[in-house]
């Protein structure tokens, strides 16, 4: 098996934007006079998408709230993308090696389309992938496979072919779903249960760039 395109989470898996979401989440949440969260408490909140982490952080069903919370997140975090965002030790040195190597790369994230552009281009990496797709780029976002057959067939590559790496149950189920392999990250936002169905996991940005080689 040779891998010709890595696919991407983003949050929790090539950027540490936990203390940034806790900052927007904490923002929405002063407007609606309510009591504010620590990041240990947004990390479980994260995952799913902007208005379903809006949507748990305020309790609520209400469409109108979480529609008011969403856009005060947003604005927000638009405002603050990378504040306090890093990305993870040793990713640019990961996206350089494999685009060396000729490995094309698309970020498929859960996060707005927007705000993954605006966090990839903030830090300098955007110009790393062919595609960077948010979760409202598509009909269906993770654990749905949808958005990871579309990338790999805008790229022009078989399932077998390609690798999904993430940290958490939804980029694991999504690439399961999809027939592709997967590598789990144990750095990121997901305990080490949500990485109990991938193919692979590692440790670290280098781990990656091994267990790639190793499937030439």
């Amino acid at each position: 098996m040779t891998i010709s395109v890595a696919l991407f989470d983003l949050d929790g898996t090539l950027v540490d934007s936990l203390d940034d979401l806790t900052d927007a989440v904490n923002h929405m949440l002063a407007g609606f006079g309510l009591q504010q969260l620590e990041p240990v408490q947004v990390r479980q909140l994260v995952g799913k998408g902007a208005r379903n982490l809006v949507k748990r952080a305020l309790a609520t069903d209400s469409p109108e709230e979480i529609n008011r919370g969403l856009a005060s997140f947003t604005e927000f975090n638009t405002l603050h993308i990378a504040d306090k965002s890093r990305l993870y030790p040793g990713t640019r040195e990961l996206l350089q090696q494999l685009s060396d190597d000729g490995i094309r790369m698309a970020v498929i994230s859960n996060k707005q389309e927007a705000l993954s552009r605006l966090i990839l281009k903030t830090l300098e990496v955007d110009s790393f992938f062919d595609i960077i797709a948010g979760g409202d780029t598509f009909p269906e976002m993770k654990p749905s496979p949808l958005p990871l057959v579309r990338v790999i067939d805008e790229l022009g590559c078989n399932p077998a072919d390609a690798v999904m790496v993430g940290d958490s149950i939804n980029d694991i189920q999504a690439g399961n779903r999809a027939g592709i392999t997967t590598i789990g990250c144990r750095w990121g936002y997901g305990d080490s249960r949500e990485l109990s169905g991938a193919g692979f996991r590692a440790d670290s940005c280098s781990d990656i760039i091994d267990l790639l080689r190793q499937m030439d």
